[in-house]
């Protein structure tokens, strides 16, 4: 994904450092001059039973491939993974697949914290600047959807 920010829209500190990486001393950057492009997050591992949300898929597409994973699928649990504006459809996601089967599903829920990148890239390549990246954190939800054995 590639944003051109402005001042007035920008979500880059203005007056913060950016730094290229751990080693560099802190560079005043004006956020005009650079390209945002943000890299995709380091995902856990991928299982079949591992369904990562989003918000640019259709959220009845999302849920039905989440019921039938448990019904069709023959998992007896499946972990719904949501990152940042995601985490709200996921537990939507959860709780619906909850409602449907009348009680049937029990849910536990884990947050964390992940790290993610941004590589900043001058927009005029003939300048000074270097490109650079910057790290930041989001939040993330891991919302394990089982059946509980019987006992």
């Amino acid at each position: 994904m590639t944003e051109t920010r402005n001042p007035s829209m920008s979500s880059i500190p203005q007056t913060g450092p950016a730094h290229t990486d751990s080693s560099s001393p802190a560079v005043e950057m004006d956020p005009v001059e650079y390209t945002l492009r943000k890299r995709l997050p380091r995902k856990l591992p991928k299982r079949r039973n591992d369904v990562y949300v989003n918000m640019k898929t259709d959220f009845r597409a999302q849920l039905a491939r989440c019921q039938k994973l448990l019904e069709g699928g023959g998992h007896r649990e499946i972990c719904v993974h949501g990152l940042g504006l995601a985490i709200n459809r996921a537990i939507n996601i959860a709780l619906q697949l909850q409602a449907s089967s009348q009680g049937a599903l029990q849910l536990a829920a884990n947050t964390s914290t992940v790290e993610l990148v941004d590589d900043l890239e001058p927009e005029d390549p003939d300048e000074a600047g270097e490109p650079m990246t910057r790290t930041r954190n989001n939040s993330a939800i891991h919302i394990k959807v089982f059946y509980p054995d019987a006992q």
